[in-house]
């Protein structure tokens, strides 16, 4: 998905953070997917690890990727990353109650009681 040109005039580093900031921007990388490693990437693009590294920091500090120690990286939930995650968390449940056959009434009672516990 990614490509660096060593030609350009923009630094290795900058053509991977703008490049992955743009498949988050554009949803081809959604929040919680797993980014490849440092080494495997730089491998990859044929760069050395310092450089994706360096793409990696930046991406983070700006609040794109986080990092989870050994978990690896990942694609960060933003605000509305995360209302979109739980409005599709909330249709699951209720699919999922409606298939046991919980009254809504119901459903809603064990919605409050997780929410308080």
């Amino acid at each position: 998905m990614l490509v660096v040109d060593p030609a350009s005039h923009v630094p290795p580093y900058e053509q991977v953070r703008s490049q992955i900031e743009a498949l988050v921007a554009g949803g081809a990388l959604p929040a919680g997917h797993r980014l490849p490693t440092v080494r495997r990437l730089a491998d990859d693009l044929g760069l050395a690890a310092n450089t994706v590294a360096r793409a990696y920091r930046e991406l983070e500090q700006a609040g794109v990727v986080a990092t989870r120690g050994r978990h690896g990286t990942f694609v960060a939930v933003r605000g509305s990353d995360r209302e979109r995650e739980a409005r599709l968390a909330a249709q699951a449940y209720v699919r999922r109650v409606r298939e046991l056959g919980v009254e809504d009434e119901q459903a809603l009672v064990l919605i409050r009681g997780a929410l308080s516990a």
